[in-house]
């Protein structure tokens, strides 16, 4: 398994995540995989 670590750029950055991550029932990892979902969507030619 790849460990990664995320640095924020501060705590109202990593407090809006957090909520949205929670909002949405996601868990970082899955917060990360919808962001890429869409960012793929948007420029389809990146796939």
């Amino acid at each position: 398994m790849v460990e990664i670590r995320i640095e924020f750029d501060d705590d109202e950055q990593y407090e809006r995540l957090k909520e949205l991550k929670q909002h949405h029932g996601l868990t970082w990892k899955g917060l990360v995989l919808e962001g890429e979902k869409r960012v793929l969507e948007e420029a389809p030619d990146r796939q």
